[in-house]
């Protein structure tokens, strides 16, 4: 990956200049059965009009904060870029109550609606799709998202040195996250072309860097796995074998 990447938005866009057609995230729901496989392009498209719809439809701003009450999974990794591309700080697991936009899954409906601001919800279905009844007081993104523009410029430039991403009590800066996903890609031992597998929840750094940023920042990609514990050992060893698994965060 380019050095002089800052933030986790210019690590994209470096992974898009050196071989957009190869994956970036691979999805499994093993309480599903959804297989979902995304190239640097396609990911990167969903996260251009992922941010479109931030920038443009809910009017987001750098510095504003966004809590995100959702699961590992890779519509919450297009969030994290999303954000990140407008410059929008993240507060994982935050109280909404305390943010300006929220954006939530089918699960913590209730506690999202303590936010002030704009409200998006995903349904978190197969193939992303809608929900079948759009919870009141919601944006339904599956609804809204596919009609945003397949290329993003924002607004003002992004401040590397500003909070991008809150987990844990932890703030961390854009140009802080990237390094320390960096050391974590170095620590893991991931290079160009490595594959991951991470069955890690998305509530804190280790499931962050694991399922998203570690393998980025490497030039690799993430077999990002939610409700692993369900899936048979003989099955996992399967998987590992077929998605090419070259490390595991488990």
């Amino acid at each position: 990956m380019n050095a002089s990447d800052r933030t986790p938005a210019d690590l994209l866009r470096s992974a898009l200049a050196t071989d957009p057609a190869r994956p970036l995230v691979t999805f499994y729901d093993d309480a599903t059965g959804e297989r979902v496989e995304l190239s640097v392009a396609t990911f990167a498209n969903w996260v251009s009009k992922t941010a479109n719809l931030l920038q443009g439809e809910l009017a987001a701003e750098p510095g504003d904060r966004l809590a995100l009450l959702l699961p590992a999974h890779w519509q919450s990794a297009v969030w994290l870029l999303a954000c990140s591309s407008v410059g929008v700080s993240v507060d994982i697991g935050g109280d909404p109550a305390k943010a300006g936009l929220v954006v939530t899954g089918p699960d913590t409906l209730d506690a999202a609606r303590a936010c002030g601001g704009e409200r998006v919800a995903l349904a978190l279905r197969p193939l992303g799709g809608r929900f079948p009844q759009p919870p009141e007081g919601f944006i339904d993104y599956a609804v809204e998202v596919p009609s945003q523009g397949d290329r993003f410029a924002p607004y003002a430039p992004v401040d590397p040195d500003a909070p991008a991403l809150t987990v844990e009590g932890t703030e961390l800066t854009s140009a802080q996250l990237v390094a320390l996903a960096r050391e974590n890609a170095s620590e893991r031992g991931l290079a160009p072309g490595s594959r991951l597998l991470s069955g890690l929840a998305y509530d804190s750094w280790d499931g962050l860097s694991a399922g998203l940023f570690a393998p980025l920042a490497a030039g690799g990609s993430v077999v990002l796995c939610r409700h692993l514990g369900s899936l048979p050992a003989a099955a996992l060893e399967q998987r590992v074998t077929s998605e090419r698994v070259t490390h595991r965060a488990v």
